[in-house]
């Protein structure tokens, strides 16, 4: 299985998009790894996570096909993850198709506002509920429930294809105690977690800081969710965070974690 990271930035992105602080200075300045566009991933080249409103120039960035693409799954419906408007340049009169060609899965607000915006197109749109999963292709998809919103299912994705195992795990806040007790059936090759508040202690408790992503990382590790071999990568970094990619790479790698940055792919 392959995950390309195509966004790790949180709502607007690094540099912030109205913001002046020293790690959107520096992004503006520097470029390279400290430029992040809002989070999204796609598996496999075929199985995408999330559609932020910059997926257009991920995918040109990238050099992706997304009629590859044969489904979206949404983690909620945040405008930062689900820009609703932009799916429809894949219907006509934009392509010389008269139907969606992929899968819509997500929550009840996401499912909502897909039929809100677009009540005549026929779409294959299916509602998702944390802790059932269901089939897309060859993978098996479970949503866990993160702690984000407090009137929405907030879903973090367990992601499995034949023997491995992949937890995307961005806007998580601090799992209840029914999630990380769920956690403990699955063994993860991969967990992409985020670290919305980087440096900066988090005063939102639907975001994780560096401090309580560390917390959250050993815990799984302390029940043998994720092994010696398993790899932890980071995502959905705020320019507020106070933090460049160097120097995350300096307070996460004491954790044996990894910064993840835009176009990062990664092998399990």
């Amino acid at each position: 299985m392959t995950i390309r990271l195509l966004g790790t930035g949180a709502a607007d992105g690094i540099p912030g998009f109205f913001v002046d602080n020293e790690v959107s200075r520096w992004a503006r300045e520097n470029g390279g790894k400290d430029i992040r566009t809002r989070s999204g991933a796609v598996v496999d080249g075929v199985l995408k996570i999330d559609f932020p409103p910059d997926t257009f120039h991920q995918a040109v960035r990238d050099r992706l096909n997304p009629r590859d693409w044969t489904g979206v799954v949404f983690t909620h419906s945040h405008e930062d993850h689900l820009a609703v408007a932009e799916i429809q340049y894949a219907l006509f009169p934009f392509t010389d198709r008269d139907h969606l060609g992929l899968s819509l899965y997500g929550n009840a607000q996401v499912c909502s506002k897909f039929r809100e915006r677009y009540p005549d197109w026929p779409m294959d749109l299916v509602e998702t509920h944390s802790f059932v999963p269901y089939n897309h292709a060859s993978y098996t998809i479970t949503p866990i429930q993160a702690r984000h919103k407090e009137d929405e299912d907030c879903q973090n994705l367990i992601i499995q294809r034949d023997d491995k195992t992949l937890l995307y795990a961005t806007d998580t806040g601090l799992w209840s105690h029914e999630t990380f007790e769920f956690l403990t059936q699955f063994k993860l090759d991969l967990l992409v977690i985020e670290c919305t508040d980087g440096l900066r202690k988090g005063t939102y408790a639907g975001h994780l800081d560096l401090e309580a992503c560390v917390e959250v990382v050993d815990a799984l590790r302390q029940t043998g969710v994720l092994d010696r071999s398993s790899r932890v990568v980071t995502t959905h970094h705020a320019s507020t965070g106070g933090a460049r990619h160097c120097d995350l790479e300096r307070a996460l790698g004491k954790h044996n974690i990894q910064p993840g940055y835009d176009g990062m792919t990664i092998r399990i």
